[in-house]
């Protein structure tokens, strides 16, 4: 019998993905488990596996933009009909067409250009004349063809569907055609040349970012401030380093703190939590989220169980990560399931910032730079190295003395790392 592959919820809020190729072809014999098609999420890009034994007996949408729980191929016994369709995009309500309307007059179009469209100037095509007008996407049953995700953001953004130009299969409008329309343009005044204006449209993973930041400033936060002297710190890097192999990753001093930070969070559960719906998730095993820049945006991988591995344990599966971050190689169970979140911006030379939530985690450290600061010992000021730490906390999940017993803890380990080591 006939088995319907349909694209998968590949994590929470995931509404749609993008099939990027096949990786078999129609007529083929594929296995349960063997990579069937590649899936750009607004996470990553991964290989989605086949479901069951069989043969390919038909590639639904051959690419592009699709719902979660679209059918998108068949697999079943060779020589077995088929009847699936391609999927007919959804309408919402406003969107539906009238069927009670006239037909328009012989030679009119259905959908009369507007002047100064929104769609003009976001192509290059000024100075093309009548090119410049984007023409409106193939339609289906009087219907404009766009993704739900391009629907959602045109009437979020108020834009009109109709004007734009659809670049997905058969001329449907995705995501991305509805986020270049509504890029600012400028309009140089008659007698002055338009200045140098560079446009960056969004990627997937900036506009997931964009996403999850506006969620994080809705919450009620506070944030916590200590300042530790990071002298034993330093020095029980240096002792570790001593250890390590010539092919051995090499532990920085952020390797250290995870696995320092990761002994405070089982220490104090209520900081190692997700708000999720009105409800506090606590969690025994800390699976620490460590900020990472990539050239198309920042993305947190995670280093599950940090409370049990070792420093130089914790050193190889971030340099694992951090790696294959930056070629985007990432899988989606590299990002999935961190309790907290680790932001360090102390190689640039920051001294001091605040992090933003990543949610549904329930806090985040800021750690700054280490740097010599005068300490007072004994009545004699002295300098030592000295590291800032900043504690973001979601004060729906959070009070403040639970946030303040919690960074309390991770200065001590920081100031005497035996005590977790």
């Amino acid at each position: 019998m006939a088995v319907e592959v349909k694209l998968p919820r590949l994590g929470q809020g995931m509404e749609a993905g993008t099939i990027v190729r096949w990786l078999k072809s129609e007529g083929e014999q594929v296995s349960k488990g063997e990579p069937l098609y590649e899936l750009d999420t607004d996470k990553v890009t991964q290989e989605v596996e086949a479901e069951a034994d069989g043969v390919l007996l038909k590639i639904v949408v051959p690419d592009g933009e699709v719902d979660v729980g679209t059918t998108v191929a068949v697999i079943g016994a060779e020589g077995e009909e088929v009847s699936v369709e391609a999927p007919a995009p959804a309408e919402p309500p406003e969107e539906k067409a009238d069927e009670k309307k006239e037909a328009p007059a012989a030679g009119a179009s259905e959908r009369e250009p507007k002047p100064d469209t929104a769609s003009r100037g976001n192509r290059g095509d000024e100075g093309n004349g009548a090119a410049a007008q984007a023409a409106p996407p193939r339609q289906a049953e009087g219907r404009v063809k766009a993704s739900p995700l391009a629907r959602r953001i045109a009437r979020e953004r108020g834009i009109d569907l109709g004007a734009l130009h659809g670049t997905g299969p058969d001329g449907r409008i995705v995501a991305e055609d509805v986020e270049r329309a509504a890029a600012p343009t400028s309009v140089a005044a008659p007698e002055r040349a338009a200045p140098e204006v560079e446009v960056v449209e969004l990627t997937s993973i900036r506009r997931t970012i964009a996403r999850r930041l506006t969620e994080a400033w809705e919450a009620p936060v506070f944030q916590l401030v200590v300042t530790a002297d990071a002298s034993d710190l330093v020095a029980t890097r240096e002792r570790i380093l001593e250890h390590v192999e010539e092919d051995e990753v090499r532990p920085t001093v952020n390797d250290l703190l995870t696995r320092l930070v990761a002994a405070a969070l089982v220490r104090h559960r209520p900081v190692n939590a997700h708000f999720v719906e009105g409800q506090i998730r606590r969690f025994a095993a800390a699976n620490v989220g460590i900020a990472v820049a990539t050239p198309n945006g920042l993305v947190v991988p995670v280093i599950r169980d940090a409370d049990r591995k070792s420093v130089r344990e914790i050193a190889g599966t971030r340099a694992d990560l951090v790696g294959r971050a930056r070629e985007g190689k990432l899988q989606r169970e590299d990002l999935e399931d961190g309790t907290f979140t680790i932001s360090n911006l102390g190689m640039y030379d920051i001294d001091q910032f605040v992090a933003v939530l990543n949610p549904p985690q329930v806090a985040i450290l800021a750690v700054g730079s280490i740097a010599e600061r005068p300490f007072v010992v004994g009545g004699k000021l002295r300098a030592k190295p000295a590291l800032t730490l900043t504690l973001t906390c979601d004060h729906r999940a959070i009070d403040g003395s639970e946030g303040a017993e919690f960074l309390r803890t991770v200065k001590g380990l920081v100031e005497t790392p035996a005590l977790a080591l």
